[in-house]
């Protein structure tokens, strides 16, 4: 793998590798832009075909960052890392508190947070070396478990979404399948339930789809129907890459709008479903909320002020379809744009700045 041709391609300022011998921690940083501000991205742990393999998820990640902490408004940038190992059975205290280590010498250019194969208590030891970490227990002020939060965030932007397709916000009477009933789909339910939607559900877990059935009168279907069920809103909350040539042609739904990372398996299917009408809420903009919630701990956390830019999403999914309209793009593309407008803007902005201070300096 060639690095630096890599970095240089999408712009990617940092890439760090950290080695504790004694605990075993191999970990790789990436930090993708720092214009908006300290790249915040969660720690994966993961057992990886090789370590190229990991190089390039820490680089993804960290670049889908970016772009998911622009378009939430937070002042922040896009990093993320991956330690290699497997998390069921390769954690130990030493490990995290050596990796807390190497955080804290970034010296707040770098803020971590929990991600898959990691949980609170790996970021507690993290926090026991650093500051620089999010998503701790409750005890230590965080913000706690961040799925309620995420749901409500993928609530406000369905509506936003079917206010777009239908002409108004309101979910009630409507028909919405979710796929997947996790703990930010089951919340996310709730908040359907009780405004009146009726809900088609399914998932690999039974008894996550009988307690759904039992709450909120769901019907419930097997997994591979719920791509054809007649719908107005279909919810794609568990798996990514849902969004393919064989469920499209199935897909009855007028808007698309779920809590599931990576949603479209290529750029061709979010071509697709533009072609066809329907309104897709892109999903890193949507599932925003568990970020924006621990983000907020960085200012002492203070969950009414965290509700109330969660319940931005809304505006942030109408500024993503008012630019699809203005550029006459499909809405994945429209995120990226508004993403990538915010970044260039503040860029300029401190480029001026710099500009200004220099003809001060040359005055003086």
């Amino acid at each position: 793998m060639k690095i630096f041709t890599y970095m240089e391609k999408y712009d990617y300022e940092q890439l760090l590798f950290c080695q504790d011998e004694n605990s075993g921690l191999k970990a790789i940083i990436g930090i993708h832009d720092t214009t908006l501000g300290p790249a915040l991205g969660g720690t994966r742990m993961w057992t990886y075909d090789s370590e190229e393999a990991a190089i390039e998820d820490a680089l993804r990640l960290a670049k889908g960052m970016t772009y998911k902490n622009a378009a939430a408004g937070l002042n922040l940038g896009g990093g993320k890392t991956v330690i290699i190992g497997d998390p069921r059975k390769d954690k130990n205290e030493e490990m995290f508190r050596a990796f807390g280590r190497f955080i804290q010498g970034l010296n707040g250019r770098y803020i971590t947070a929990e991600d898959v194969g990691t949980t609170v208590a790996d970021m507690d030891l993290i926090h026991e070396e650093t500051d620089y970490v999010t998503g701790i227990s409750p005890a230590f002020g965080s913000s706690g478990n961040p799925s309620p939060v995420t749901a409500y965030g993928v609530y406000r932007g369905m509506k936003a979404a079917a206010k777009e397709a239908f002409g108004t916000d309101s979910l009630e009477g409507k028909t919405i399948a979710v796929q997947g009933v996790g703990n930010v789909a089951f919340t996310l339910c709730r908040h359907l339930h009780e405004e009146g939607a009726k809900l088609i559900v399914t998932d690999i877990n039974k008894e996550a789809v009988q307690r759904a059935v039992d709450e909120f009168g769901a019907k419930a279907v097997d997994i591979n129907e719920i791509y054809s069920v007649d719908c107005d809103i279909y919810a794609p909350c568990a798996l990514g890459a849902v969004i393919n040539d064989e469920t499209i042609p199935q897909i009855k739904a007028k808007v698309i709008a779920g809590a599931a990372n990576n949603q479209l398996k290529d750029t061709a299917h979010g071509d697709t479903i533009h072609e066809m009408g329907i309104v897709y809420a892109p999903d890193y903009v949507i599932n925003a909320g568990g970020v924006i919630n621990v983000a907020d701990e960085l200012y002492g956390y203070n969950r009414d002020r965290a509700m109330k830019k969660v319940e931005g999403i809304y505006n942030n999914v109408e500024r993503v379809i008012e630019i699809a309209k203005r550029d006459g793009i499909p809405t994945y593309l429209a995120a990226d744009r508004m993403a990538e407008e915010r970044i260039e803007r503040n860029r300029k902005s401190r480029s001026q700045f710099l500009q200004n201070g220099k003809h001060i300096l040359s005055y003086r």
